[in-house]
């Protein structure tokens, strides 16, 4: 009896059937089998089939470049004839009234008065099927399948993308009022700070007043003693005219002052605010809308670019030109560039103005978001041996540095989709989690130096984008690492940024060429050149869409400035 061995590939989907070699099989041995005699009814692996061969001359086996005249798999039979609902039975029957293939206990509980119930058997005798014909029809839906659950992804990180942001400002709105309640207590403080200056000054008056009048009685009660039996006639009269006149403004002011009273602060918290809070249901309204999924607007759709500008990224703390070696464009429009140069990190703001910077240890390659506010930046170093992923928060126009990961391997490009990091090492292309646990090591070449540089990956996250920088090729590659296209033009002479839009139009630039392309989704072919030397593309480093201004940027190696093209 033959046994069969079933495997499957592409996550279950595709059956593909094998055979264990049923000679090998007898002694415990699960070994595959390369041959199958239909004389025998049996299998046999490379080193079995000589024995066989020997025994039986006449015997004419198949190899594996004839399956199609080996047998079905049982499991495959199994699939195709078991009823799905009657696991035991066969089946048997087809119902013309209802489309329904039938077993028999299928036939006797739901078609018995069904006119159309005919046998399998039968119907095949006056029906052929067009098995290649349907098979092409299954590989369309399941590429359409695949291509929905792709967008359905993106859908999910796309709705998580847009609650970081929102509550990004949630906590902003929420700070605001902290900062006008914050405000509005300081305002109070110093009301009642200023009130109490006014009634201490006013109690303090009254002090200075009673100590002016009980220095000057008790003064002259001291003389008045020393000149009574002195018998100074002129004294005594000058002590008791300045005595009066003491008293009487002692008995003014303190007749003026007979009822006294204690002064002391009260406050009164203003009920309106805390009433009016009380009726709100949350600092804001919570509204969810519905918009064209990245993965359906059109990828191949080709850039027009209209006009340039060009700013200035330099600095007064540079001590070098700069070198922008990556740009990225936040959610909330604000602008990052690595400037490799000077070890930094700008922030711009939408204007493409210098807010702020942070330094960093090594050189800065390339960064991705992460959050709304925060990026991972790749900083490399070869000669101290520094290979890291810097995590940094932009936050109230500052750069903060966070947590990092040291690597193992050279840190150049990086990418992130869906909880994946995926970064480069000149000759690799890892996958990591945000922990900076590896995964896989997906793709590798080490036929030159520059073989997998920088990375971008498409919104849907199916095709991942790279440029082999050494043989001037920009590389398509599939979630699995698999090389789906390989893309080369006389326009592209050592290629390096690369940036991949929300639309999924793919963008690379050559430095050697001075080129800026457009290059289809699939990475086969040029759409168009966007820039070259005659438009100040010149030694390019790094380019980067910014969907909020409608331009593409791209940084210059060894030149200060950036070049911002307005596209349509």
């Amino acid at each position: 009896m033959a046994t069969f061995l079933q495997s499957t590939s592409e996550k279950g989907s595709d059956m593909v059937q094998d055979f264990l070699c049923s000679t090998c099989e007898d002694t415990n041995l699960d070994i595959m089998s390369d041959f199958y005699c239909e004389s025998c009814v049996k299998f046999y692996c490379g080193k079995c089939i000589g024995m066989h061969s020997q025994l039986f001359t006449k015997h004419a086996p198949y190899g594996r470049g004839d399956m199609k005249k080996w047998p079905v798999a049982k499991k495959v039979e199994d699939f195709l004839l078991k009823c799905d609902v009657h696991k035991d039975k066969n089946l048997e029957m087809f119902c013309d009234n209802h489309s329904e293939l039938c077993c028999t206990n299928c036939a006797i509980l739901n078609h018995r008065h069904c006119q159309k119930l005919t046998l399998i058997s039968d119907i095949v005798k006056s029906q052929s099927t067009d098995l290649q014909q349907l098979s092409v029809s299954i590989q369309t839906i399941l590429k359409a399948l695949t291509k929905l659950q792709d967008k359905q992804e993106a859908s999910i990180q796309y709705v998580q993308s847009s609650y970081d942001e929102q509550l990004n400002k949630i906590q902003e709105t929420r700070r605001e009022i902290n900062t006008a309640l914050d405000t509005i207590e300081q305002k109070t403080l110093k009301e009642m700070k200023d009130t109490l200056s006014k009634l201490q000054a006013f109690s303090k008056k009254d002090v200075d007043n009673c100590n002016r009048l009980r220095d000057k009685l008790k003064q002259l009660r001291d003389t008045i003693q020393d000149i009574s039996d002195k018998s100074k006639m002129e004294l005594s009269f000058i002590a008791t005219r300045k005595s009066k006149v003491i008293i009487e403004q002692s008995e003014h002011f303190l007749k003026k002052n007979s009822v006294q009273d204690k002064f002391y602060l009260t406050f009164q918290p203003n009920s309106e605010i805390v009433q009016y809070l009380s009726t709100l249901s949350g600092l804001g309204r919570i509204k969810h809308s519905t918009k064209k999924l990245m993965g359906e607007e059109n990828p191949n759709k080709v850039i027009t670019v209209q006009e340039k500008y060009v700013h200035n990224m330099r600095i007064s703390s540079d001590w070098n030109e700069c070198n922008i070696k990556a740009i990225l464009v936040l959610q909330d429009g604000q602008v990052l560039v690595a400037d490799n140069n000077n070890k930094k990190i700008k922030l711009l703001d939408q204007c493409y103005q210098v807010l702020s910077n942070c330094s960093l240890t090594a050189f800065p390659q390339d960064m991705c978001d992460i959050t709304p506010s925060e990026v991972a930046v790749t900083v490399n170093e070869n000669a101290y041996n520094i290979h890291e992923v810097k995590f940094i928060t932009v936050n109230n126009r500052q750069l903060l540095t966070g947590r990092e990961l040291q690597l193992p391997h050279a840190c150049i490009g990086i990418a992130c989709h869906q909880g994946d990091l995926y970064i480069t090492s000149a000759t690799a292309l890892y996958k990591y989690t945000l922990s900076g646990k590896l995964v896989n090591k997906m793709y590798e070449d080490t036929s030159d130096t520059y073989t997998v540089y920088k990375i971008a990956v498409s919104p849907t996250g199916d095709k991942l984008y790279i440029t082999n920088t050494s043989h001037d090729k920009l590389l398509t590659l599939a979630r699995d690492g698999a090389v789906l296209a390989t893309f080369i033009d006389p326009a592209l002479q050592w290629p390096k940024g690369l940036h991949a839009t929300h639309a999924g139009q793919v963008l690379v630039c050559g430095n050697i060429s001075h080129t800026i392309l457009q290059v289809d989704s699939e990475g086969k072919r040029k759409l168009a050149t966007l820039g070259t030397k005659e438009d100040g593309v010149v030694s390019t480093w790094s380019v980067c869409y910014n969907r909020h201004t409608a331009s593409i940027i791209v940084g210059l190696e060894r030149n200060s400035s950036i070049l911002v093209f307005k596209v349509k």
